[in-house]
Order: structure tokens, then sequence, then C-alpha cells
């Protein structure tokens, strides 16, 4: 059943996670025609209510996870940008904004972002084995600390470092499409957040909010659940919340 006004993000109720990796929650907001961006960025798709439950998922999140092509094309942080919502994390026994995180293959990152210059919240690179050590050293004098992963296992790896390491629980993926793909192609997604907006893009090529490695079979492909769905009387958005059902 579809809800009038927006859910309650602040206080999400998840089991606990595995041994080796966070619970994994993705989020992101597409078009009535399912397209993640508009002219090449995904600004535009959402209203201010879409990037107010983008802080509230942020809100219960220990780790908060960008694709490189994401901190290259918008910048990303972990940031509330909400005092109310930071007290009720502190209130919680948490810093006051989650760890930013990201995920790089050969380390092309812009070094000039607030990712990196930024010192009101933690972060951290995970750069694959493959990397230069030039571009390595490059990235660790910015003060951010490296991981270095396998190339050829770099998301377990790096789940598996989140949970053991950093103790984190929950951890909250932003995108980009590739990413999110890689998480799904992978079995490693618990939970999709899905805006939808009341716009259409067109278009062919044009990223959509999960852009696998391979299409999936229906053998393969990931089932949801609906857990809750609310329209927004004021923007026309559709906010879903989905459960997967076969996550490893």
């Amino acid at each position: 059943m579809i809800e009038s006004g927006k859910p309650d993000y602040t206080d999400l109720r998840f089991p606990p996670p595995r041994d080796d990796r966070p619970y994994v929650l993705i989020n992101m907001v597409v078009s009535a025609d399912g397209k993640a961006v508009l002219a090449g960025t995904e600004r535009g798709l959402g209203s201010k209510t879409d990037q107010r439950l983008m802080r509230e998922l942020r809100l219960n999140a220990d780790v908060v996870l960008n694709g490189a092509g994401t901190l290259r094309a918008n910048g990303s942080s972990s940031r509330l940008n909400d005092e109310g919502l930071e007290r009720l994390r502190v209130s919680r026994g948490k810093p006051p904004a989650p760890i930013a995180a990201v995920l790089s293959g050969r380390g092309d990152l812009p070094l000039g972002r607030a990712f990196f210059t930024g010192r009101d919240f933690d972060a951290i690179v995970y750069l694959s084995d493959a990397a230069p050590l030039e571009r390595r050293q490059d990235i660790a004098a910015t003060g951010r600390p490296v991981q270095v992963v396998p190339g050829d296992d770099a998301l377990r790896a790096m789940l598996r470092h989140m949970r053991q390491e950093l103790g984190a629980a929950v951890l909250l993926v932003e995108g980009g499409p590739h990413l999110n793909g890689q998480f799904f192609a992978q079995g490693l997604v618990d939970e999709f957040y899905v805006t939808i907006g009341p716009i259409v893009v067109g278009g062919t090529g044009v990223l959509t909010a999960v852009e696998a490695p391979y299409a999936f079979t229906p053998e393969t492909a990931p089932r949801l659940e609906l857990v809750s769905a609310y329209l927004n009387p004021e923007t026309s958005e559709l906010y879903c919340r989905y459960r997967v059902r076969r996550a490893v």
C-alpha cells in the first residue's frame, strides 16, 4: 500500500551485520523512465525532500561509500549538513558524521575536493593493488588513510575491512551506477532505497541506477521485497524502500 507524505528514515531498524561485512544499503534517485542522470548529473532529479531523506539515511550509516566516478563528477562527503541529525547521531554514541569512503581502481581522484580537504569527518580511500605506487603516495599525503585491496576481489575485501577493522555495522552506498551494479552482481546488497522523480530524461545509453557488468537472467536477477512506499503530494515523488530477498 502506498502512503501519502514522506517516510521517516531517522530510526531505521536492521538485522545484525554479518561477521565479514556490514549490512549494505544503496540509495539512488531516478527519473520516471529509470534514468539516474540528467545532463550528466543526478542534480535536478530529486527535490529538497529527497535530499533530506539522503541525510536521514546517512544518520543510520557507519560508512558512506561512493565510487571514484561519482567523486570526480560531483564530489562527495559523509556530512549530514543538519545540526538536528548530527545531535541525534551523537546521542546514539556516534560521531556527528559517518566515515566517508571511496573505492578506486587507479587512484585517479580529485585531491582538492572536500573528501580530502574536509576535516569535520573521517574518510578512507580503498585503492586497488593495480594503482601506481606514486598515486598511492599522493593520496596518502592528503592525510586520508589508504587501504589497498586486491583488484580481483575489491568489494569483498573492502567490506571485510569495514566490518572487522572499522567496526562498521551499516554501509550506505550512494553510487554511482557502476558501483551499484558491482554490488548487485556479487549479491552484496541488503536494502535498496529509490526515489522516483516526476521527470522523463529519455535518450539512449543514459545511465540507470544499476549498471551491472552483465545482464541478469531470470534465474540470477536479484528479487526485491517492497518494505514501504510513500507518495509526496507536493513533489509527486515516490519514495520506495526494498529489501533484497537473496543477499549473500
